[in-house]
């Protein structure tokens, strides 16, 4: 296995653990105004994600950062595309990430509310958008010589985009809902359960669709799936997380749920990867596709950033774990913090 498939396959690891691990407090935000009806419910949704969005947001970091070291040209061909998209999805991060700190020191019901809506928008637009800006790599862009995007915003906003925008947007509503059934207890416990089987049914519907509209219009993603067989692992995997997991809500085992759900996100991300692998941006011309061979940087480089992820990504591990050991349990509402 070369350099260039280590960190393919090391992208999309990172990609995948800050869409599981970010994924269920973005979903939390994003059905908020829906189970947060109370005051009470609030705090405890709040503090439900609180000891962690900021850590699992490092995962972005992460994975942005893996990309410019091993693909800078990737890096630089998807920002002069998806700028202001990007910008959009930074200024919600930022929105959320206030509305969260400040939130509990608001002294009056109007600021509070004026907060509660900035963490709902702040949390549902990245939701949304992710799945927006993958629909449009997977489906090719349009790039030049230079590699560089030549079409405009509105161009991204095609059917096919937010096809895929709206299902990752309820990938992470489902993964939301399981977190909020792991982590709460009582009427909101039993909200959540009934809002995770809403979402689930329209996580089918939505998946078959995508499923079915891709293989019409992007028959390009599957043509990887008929020459190695084993990629089939990867939607399988999606299948059994989206079969499975209300089958274990029903006996209450919120844990394996949350897993399951997991496993979803995660066998999504892969079959989108592998669909495209050894692009990483597709251009509608082929000839100019960015691949893991020409947007690469130099096998030096490759080296040594390997090295410094073997060191650095077991640390964000052990972190990540450490934190979510000792918050875990349910969430006991506290008149401090979040």
């Amino acid at each position: 296995m070369d350099l260039n498939i280590i960190w393919f396959l090391l992208v999309g690891v990172l990609i995948s653990g800050y869409a599981i691990l970010d994924g269920f407090d973005l979903g939390v935000g994003s059905l908020y105004p829906w189970l947060g009806k109370t005051e009470e419910e609030k705090l405890t949704l709040l503090q439900s994600i609180g000891p962690f969005w900021d850590g699992n947001e490092v995962w972005l970091l992460t994975g942005a950062g893996a990309i410019f070291a091993a693909f800078p040209l990737v890096y630089a061909s998807v920002f002069s595309g998806f700028y202001l998209a990007m910008m959009l999805v930074l200024l919600a991060l930022i929105l959320r990430a206030v509305a969260v700190e400040f939130r509990n020191h608001a002294q009056t019901a109007r600021w509070r509310k004026r907060l509660d809506r900035l963490f709902f928008i702040g949390s549902i637009l990245p939701a949304l958008l992710f799945g927006v800006a993958m629909g449009n790599i997977a489906q090719g862009l349009p790039l030049n010589s230079s590699h560089y995007y030549t079409g405009s915003f509105f161009d991204l906003l095609n059917f096919y985009a937010l096809l895929l925008g709206l299902l990752g947007l309820l990938a992470f509503l489902w993964q939301g809902s399981s977190y909020i059934m792991l982590k709460t207890e009582g009427e909101l416990q039993e909200n959540a359960r009934r809002v995770f089987g809403r979402i689930w049914a329209a996580c089918v519907v939505v998946y078959v669709l995508a499923s079915l509209y891709t293989f019409a219009a992007v028959p390009a993603l599957y043509v990887n799936y008929f020459k190695h067989t084993w990629f089939w692992a990867a939607p399988l995997l999606s299948v059994i997380g989206l079969a499975a997991a209300p089958l274990l809500a029903r006996t209450a085992r919120y844990g394996m749920t949350f897993i399951l759900s997991s496993v979803y996100m995660a066998g999504l991300i892969a079959t989108l990867g592998l669909g495209m692998f050894p692009n990483l941006v597709p251009a509608l011309d082929p000839r100019l596709s960015l691949t893991i061979y020409n947007a690469a940087s130099s096998d030096l480089t490759l080296k040594v950033m390997l090295i410094i992820a073997l060191i650095g990504v077991p640390i964000v591990l052990f972190y990540t774990i450490y934190v979510y050991r000792v918050f875990r349990g349910k969430v006991n509402i506290t008149t401090e913090g979040y």
